[in-house]
Formats: structure tokens, sequence, C-alpha cells
């Protein structure tokens, strides 16, 4: 990823399932009735393997 803060999106996917990706990376082709795709999804970074679920 490339550039700060700004350059970040949260995606909650159709799944339930929330992942912060770069803007560049699914700004054209995210659909959010449809969710991520698999490629998207490497693209991105599954929040709960981040923060963890244990505090939310």
């Amino acid at each position: 990823m490339k550039g700060g803060y700004e350059s970040l999106i949260w995606v909650n996917d159709k799944d339930g399932k929330e992942y912060v990706c770069s803007l560049d990376d699914i700004k054209d082709h995210f659909k959010e009735a449809e969710g991520l795709t698999e490629e998207q999804r490497n693209k991105c970074f599954d929040v709960n393997a981040i923060v963890g679920t244990e505090r939310w």
C-alpha cells in the first residue's frame, strides 16, 4: 500500500468480515452487494487478524 491513512478504506464484506484496503486496489472494482473478490481479499488485510476479536 502506498500513501497514508487517507488512502485506506474499511470494507465490510458480504460474509460479515471487515477488511482494510488501499483505495487504489479496489476503488473501481468493489461492489458492496457482491463483496470482495478473492484477488481483492489478497490485497487487503483482515481487520480481526490485525486487532484481534477479543477487543471488540
